[in-house]
């Protein structure tokens, strides 16, 4: 019977691959010793595989056939650490206020986010009908995704200046008239063409370009002043709800995370006494709720 490799589990098997292979290495290629977990000694402190595997866990798509080579160039990396870490000990470098201060906030921060992904774990998957809801809600991005070749406008127009350029700006008819427009008007701007599909605009101008017919232009504040944006060809590239289910599926487990996560520090933040001392008192009105 033939056994095939799941992809979920690919990852794994060729973690076990690796420690095989180091483990067949700190035996001498196979003697009657039996395995050891030691991959190296440094003096007298040892590198076990399990640090090796700990750090190819962090490298996922490694390929089955490079295992060896990876488990000994990892193995190489911990040796030169190790090394590094003995002498710093030697100089008393990790007693260093510095040090100290930078490996606590490195393990609050570890903690932290275990504790993070432990709660983000806990969120379930979304389901056929709110994948379908999705889809539903956002035809520009999938029914009617079109990709759109726009003309864009950076118009510099700081502060009240932008007052007077936005009515320029939404009375021109085309991009050749407008840019001509603030050229007599001696007015900066910088123009560019790209062609983008409906996933790469702004999350939040979709809705609006979606409905645009071609001819049409947005207008919209910018930081440097006013932004204008003609829609001069748009063909439709439609996406089935098949094709978009699991960009949809990951989009949606991604807001549940950030809302989940959310909804806990809100819940520790209330059921916890918090008190801005000295200079940052003043700012305590101004803290999230």
């Amino acid at each position: 019977m033939t056994h095939r490799i799941r992809p979920a589990a690919r990852g794994a098997t060729v973690v076990t691959l690796i420690a095989a292979a180091v483990l067949l290495a700190a035996c001498g290629g196979g003697d009657k010793k039996g395995a050891t977990q030691v991959a190296a000694k440094v003096n007298k402190e040892e590198i076990s595989v399990h640090q090796i595997n700990f750090v190819l866990q962090r490298q996922p798509g490694l390929p089955a056939d490079q295992a060896q080579a990876a488990g000994k160039r990892v193995l190489e990396g911990l040796i030169d650490q190790e090394l590094a870490i003995q002498e710093a000990g030697e100089q008393k470098l990790d007693r260093d206020p510095n040090v100290v201060m930078a490996i606590e906030a490195a393990k609050r921060e570890i903690v932290a986010r275990a504790y993070a992904d432990k709660v983000a774990n806990s969120v379930s998957k979304p389901g056929d009908d709110d994948i379908a809801a999705y889809y539903k809600s956002k035809p520009a991005l999938f029914a009617e995704r079109r990709v759109y070749t726009l003309e864009e406008f950076s118009i510099e127009a700081p502060g009240d200046a932008a007052k007077v350029v936005e009515p320029v700006a939404k009375a021109a008819r085309t991009a050749d008239e407008l840019a001509k427009q603030l050229k007599a008007a001696g007015i900066k701007f910088a123009s560019r063409s790209v062609n983008q599909p409906a996933e790469n605009l702004p999350l939040n101008l979709i809705d609006q370009i979606g409905t645009m017919a071609e001819g049409q232009h947005l207008t919209l504040p910018s930081p440097a002043g006013v932004s204008v944006m003609f829609l001069t060809a748009a063909k439709p590239q439609p996406v089935s709800l098949d094709q978009a289910k699991p960009a949809i599926e990951q989009f949606l487990m991604n807001e549940r995370k950030r809302k989940v996560l959310g909804d806990e520090m809100k819940r520790l933040r209330d059921k916890s006494k918090i008190s801005y001392q000295g200079q940052f008192a003043a700012g305590a009105a101004s803290a999230p709720q």
